[in-house]
């Protein structure tokens, strides 16, 4: 399993609250993230310098 797959399992357990992935990291993350069944249940915001904060929604976003 990627690092980037342990990382968004902890945020689903709630073993961690947030996620920050840099925006040279993003493309390679986003990868993995929208092949998860559960993709709709992460919210990323995007900050002024370019990183982006996830976090795991227990109701799937629509």
């Amino acid at each position: 399993m990627n690092s980037y797959e342990e990382k968004l399992n902890m945020l689903q357990s709630g073993d961690i609250e947030i996620l920050t992935i840099s925006k040279g990291d993003f493309l390679s993350f986003r990868e993995v993230l929208v092949n998860r069944e559960d993709f709709k249940h992460f919210s990323g915001k995007a900050t002024q310098g370019g990183e982006i904060i996830y976090t795991y929604l227990r109701v799937a976003r629509s």
